[in-house]
């Protein structure tokens, strides 16, 4: 840039003083002030331009490395499910000779119906006790009592 200093500043408008007059001084000065105004606001917006045609340019590329990755990760993922289809179909058919092979009867399950006692004798003692579940009814005056605190004397 320009080195331009406060003693060559007071140079200059020492020059245009003399040159210009007194009267025409301020308006010339006001004139050159907006100049310089627009032409600042000129070169900011080249910059401008600029910086946002480099930032497209590398979202660009950033967007062509993300598909790229994209694509290599679908073509794996494909490669992988074919692979695993393959799998699955030879375990499949090993499955199916075993279970052939077996000829195991399993009973079939019968629902208890109407009869409460078989439901509820269906589950275990130590599940209803650990669940919580009353087996004995009790009134609520001797279920505070048994839960109140004792007194100490």
């Amino acid at each position: 840039m320009i080195d331009i200093g406060l003693s060559k500043m007071a140079l200059i408008g020492a020059v245009a003083l003399i040159v210009i007059g007194p009267e025409k001084l301020p308006r010339v000065a006001r004139t050159v002030g907006t100049l310089l105004g627009k032409a600042q606001r000129y070169v900011s917006d080249v910059k401008a331009e600029v910086n946002r045609s480099m930032e497209l340019d590398e979202l660009k590329k950033m967007k062509d490395t993300v598909e790229n990755a994209a694509r290599d990760v679908q073509s794996s993922i494909q490669t992988s499910a074919s692979e695993f289809e393959k799998d699955w179909a030879e375990a499949t058919d090993t499955a199916s000779a075993a279970l052939t092979e077996q000829t195991t009867v399993v009973p079939a399950y019968k629902h208890p119906g109407k009869n409460w006692r078989l439901k509820r004798g269906a589950v275990p003692q130590w599940y209803k006790s650990k669940s919580g579940v009353r087996t004995k009814a009790q009134s609520g005056a001797a279920r505070v009592a048994r839960f109140r605190p004792q007194k100490f004397h």
